[in-house]
């Protein structure tokens, strides 16, 4: 297959390079020239294109078969340069692909649609009502698609990933390793989880065999807790518990104040895929261990 990955970056390169070992021919669209010898070492042809300026989707190569639009805003991250990626970027593609679509179109968006603050299990039918304005633009992005798939049959592919970690990846995780996290409330809001490794294997099963239309829940199967998570990384670590947090949370956080437990069994089902990482122990001993190896697991020393 002739693969197009839009955002060629921390997963498009892995999705990429796995890509090229399966036997692909992979395009890898980035903005920033610094960007080619990173791709063109994983095997992917550089292709330097904004999305954000129908234009420039002249130098995108010809009739592509699968395209993966896996762009993410730049920091700091704020709603016009979300608008400028995920909405005008995806508006400029569908145009662009219009008259010779590819035969799978995989859009890579956000469990933050989800605005519940319950702690109650979200499905793909569940409601989506956005808590932050970021979050809005994503769910216009996704109308956008599937629009084009019931007036055109577009065969775009929705999947909202939960929180990605991995190599370098893991906000609370990497604050806990510095001694800067802090429990919010009880610690009782739940945190869903996708390790990375399983978002590239998830990606290529749906390239393969997702349904045009339909939207799939990205997130490992086991939501948890913040403060069991907390716990968890003390106990495997020998670090202290971090104290809690003096006032509330921050509202104005990326993904909003949400509190669900995101359920996977749609993607299980449909997309037939099986975790590397079912869940936040496995995937963060891996994570654990690779820095061990690597001499990387700085502790920070704690004061009490």
């Amino acid at each position: 297959m002739r693969v197009l990955i839009v955002g060629c970056g921390y997963v498009g390169i892995p999705l990429g390079a796995e890509l090229v070992r399966l036997g692909h021919e992979v395009f890898g669209v980035r903005r920033d020239p610094a960007a080619v010898p990173v791709l063109t070492a994983a095997g992917i042809k550089p292709v330097l294109v904004d999305i954000s300026q129908p234009a420039e989707l002249q130098k995108l190569p010809e009739r592509p078969d699968w395209v993966v639009h896996c762009a993410a805003a730049s920091p700091p991250g704020g709603v016009e340069e979300y608008r400028r990626v995920y909405l005008e970027g995806t508006r400029n593609l569908l145009q662009h692909l219009a008259a010779t679509p590819p035969r799978k179109f995989v859009y890579t968006g956000s469990t933050s649609v989800y605005g519940q603050d319950d702690g109650l299990p979200v499905k793909e039918t569940s409601p989506t009502v956005p808590v932050t304005a970021t979050s809005e633009v994503l769910l216009a992005a996704e109308q956008l698609l599937l629009e084009a798939f019931q007036q055109t049959k577009f065969p775009s592919v929705i999947l909202r990933v939960a929180g990605i970690y991995g190599p370098e990846r893991g906000h609370l995780f990497l604050q806990y390793l510095k001694n800067q996290a802090r429990i919010a409330g009880q610690g009782e809001r739940f945190i869903n989880m996708i390790h990375r490794d399983d978002l590239v294997g998830i990606m290529v099963a749906a390239l393969k065999n997702g349904r045009g239309g339909e939207v799939y829940n990205v997130v490992d199967d086991e939501p948890v807790a913040q403060i069991h998570f907390l716990r968890w990384l003390s106990e495997t670590l020998g670090k202290w518990m971090p104290p809690y947090a003096e006032g509330p949370e921050d509202p104005a956080r990326k993904r909003g104040l949400t509190n669900k437990k995101v359920q996977n069994r749609k993607l299980k089902m449909e997309i037939g895929y099986q975790f590397k990482y079912p869940n936040f122990r496995k995937g963060y001993t891996a994570e654990i261990q690779r820095l061990d190896q690597a001499g990387q697991l700085n502790l920070e020393p704690e004061a009490r």
